[in-house]
Formats: structure tokens, sequence, C-alpha cells
């Protein structure tokens, strides 16, 4: 069954966004950074995970991946300074 899941996830998009668990943390360095992330490809980057994060929802099967994608969403928001688990 495990290997059954990762398949599925890795066709469902875990080829293009396979982080899972984030931490945010960072000093001030990390927040010019997150800024400027932010500005440059940040909020189309979280678009683009939250979209797909909606679209896994719809069967009951995609809600695991569209949650992870949904976490992808708010590290691509700020990824400075945030520690993966």
């Amino acid at each position: 069954m495990g290997i059954l899941g990762n398949i599925l996830w890795f066709i469902c998009g875990g080829l293009l966004s396979g982080l899972s668990w984030v931490l945010a943390g960072g000093g001030a360095v990390s927040l010019i950074a997150n800024i400027i992330w932010l500005i440059v490809s940040g909020i189309s980057m979280a678009v683009g995970n939250a979209v797909a994060g909606l679209i896994c929802c719809i069967t009951i099967i995609g809600i695991p991946f569209g949650k992870q994608f949904f976490k992808i969403a708010k590290l691509s928001l700020m990824p400075f300074g945030a520690e993966v688990i």
C-alpha cells in the first residue's frame, strides 16, 4: 500500500512539489529575502500550489495530496528561514 501511495503522489504532483512539513523561523536577513522572494515569484507559486491542492481535493483519494499542496503553498510564500522536517 505504501508504494501505491508513493506512485500516486508522484503522478499527482510530487514530481514538482516534494516537500511536506515546514517550520517557520529565521532572522532579519530571512525577512528581507522573503520579501524579495514574495515580490519576484512567491505569490504566483503559492497560487499555483493552492489551485493544485483544490484540484486534488475533489476526490477522496486526492485529499491527502491536496493537504500537502496547501503546506507547499505556505512554504512558497516565505521559504527563507523555514525548516523542513
